[in-house]
């Protein structure tokens, strides 16, 4: 019994032995006189049963049937294994056409020994920052190395960028090579294409975006500062602004996105049984969509910040990666392990000594220029060092050897040479 119902029995026993009245039992239950008169009547000396409830043992009739909660369990067992409860119910509804609440999901899993995934921590105290007010106003980016296929396939790093204003993911990738400013170019470049140029990026303090080395070279000493890496040098020329956060908090909200990938898109790739770059891109392609749909908020604001490009801006160039050499004297300037020949001015004027700039784009393609003037250009696939944190521009001198390089010239026209 519980507490009530034992007080219940004692006031009502007093009171059909005359030692209490109707109205002071009534008063000490708290219940009018009419349901007293009826509990007495009920008073049974031999037995409590009389004092709970008609339908305790009873099933509810609201209560599900013992066939769907199997049903429920053996999903959660197997086809959804590893969701928690909230994506467990929404598929539920979405692809079983079961419509249950969440919290009539956790009882079953939970009476059934089947614990979340998600682990609850207490909550640290950190004062919020708050959200900016118009779309496009600062977008956030970070890059998430995870096994996000679980052994079915090699380790991935997703890179992404986020809306700060409305929470919506507004590009992302996956790649097979660790984060790197390949991969920042591809999202960058996806993020301008389908939404503009926003005002300001907040993004960590990794040597993708900025120079932490303290080496400074007698030109940036005479600048008065350091040569800024790839990626810093294409924000820079799109306009947007960089602010650097000090610590991962600081840029919480993509954070707790990537935590959200963590758990909802590893599901959705084993239910999709994605086991390769290309299918885990095709889901990640849907999960955006619909992460959008389902968690994004609308800004305070309803002005767009986001920037179109101006009409002459060369966005490919802006995301390629640049590079200055000084040509040698027999015409050949050095790139990695290739040697590359250059053609003749007009007029058969040489420019041994001279600086050209290269710009190595994202397609493979790579452009040899001189003073505005195009030299050639090559078909040259990335290679795995450009992928990395690379400061630029980055001279680097010719230096004649004892073995010259092969230099080949298919139809009087340079062609690259493989030293």
């Amino acid at each position: 019994m519980s507490e009530k119902e034992f007080q219940r029995v004692k006031v009502i026993e007093n009171a059909v032995n005359g030692r209490l009245s109707v109205g002071e039992a009534a008063g000490l239950l708290q219940l009018s006189e009419r349901q007293v008169q009826r509990l007495k009547r009920r008073y049974c000396p031999d037995t409590v049963a009389w004092v709970h409830h008609g339908n305790r043992g009873r099933p509810m009739p609201w209560a599900l049937p013992a066939a769907l909660r199997r049903t429920i369990l053996e999903l959660a067992r197997r086809k959804y294994a590893g969701f928690n409860d909230s994506h467990l119910c929404e598929k539920l509804r979405s692809q079983e056409n079961l419509s249950v609440s969440r919290e009539t999901v956790r009882r079953i899993l939970r009476r059934a020994k089947l614990a979340s995934p998600q682990k609850r921590r207490p909550r640290q105290y950190r004062a919020r920052r708050l959200r900016r007010p118009r779309f496009g106003m600062m977008v956030i980016t970070d890059a998430s190395r995870h096994d996000w296929l679980e052994g079915r396939g090699p380790e991935l790093t997703l890179i992404g960028f986020q809306d700060d204003a409305t929470s919506q993911i507004l590009s992302a990738h996956f790649q097979l090579e660790p984060e790197n400013t390949l991969g920042y170019f591809r999202a960058v470049h996806a993020m301008v294409s389908t939404h503009g140029v926003p005002l300001s990026v907040y993004r960590d303090r990794h040597g993708i975006f900025q120079r932490n080395d303290p080496h400074w070279t007698v030109a940036e000493q005479l600048a008065g500062k350091q040569c800024p890496t790839q990626l810093g040098r294409a924000l820079d020329e799109l306009g947007i602004q960089q602010i650097p956060a000090y610590s991962p908090q600081a840029k919480g909200r993509i954070e707790r996105a990537w935590r959200t990938c963590q758990d909802r898109l590893v599901s959705e790739l084993r239910l999709a049984h994605a086991c390769d770059l290309d299918s885990a891109n095709h889901v990640l392609a849907r999960f955006c969509a619909d992460y959008n749909q389902r968690f994004a908020v609308p800004a305070r604001e309803t002005q767009r910040d986001f920037r179109s490009l101006p009409p002459r801006f060369d966005l490919a160039r802006c995301l390629s990666f640049r590079y200055q050499r000084v040509v040698g004297p027999d015409h050949v300037i050095s790139f990695g392990t290739h040697s590359i020949a250059l053609p003749p001015l007009p007029a058969q004027r040489g420019y041994a000594g001279a600086t050209v700039d290269l710009s190595h784009y994202l397609d493979g393609r790579l452009l040899v220029s001189y003073k505005e003037l195009l030299l050639l250009s090559l078909p040259l696939p990335l290679p795995v060092q450009e992928q990395g944190q690379r400061p630029a521009p980055r001279i680097t001198t010719y230096k004649p050897t004892t073995t010259m390089p092969r230099i080949y010239n298919l139809g009087g026209r340079p062609a690259l040479a493989v030293t």
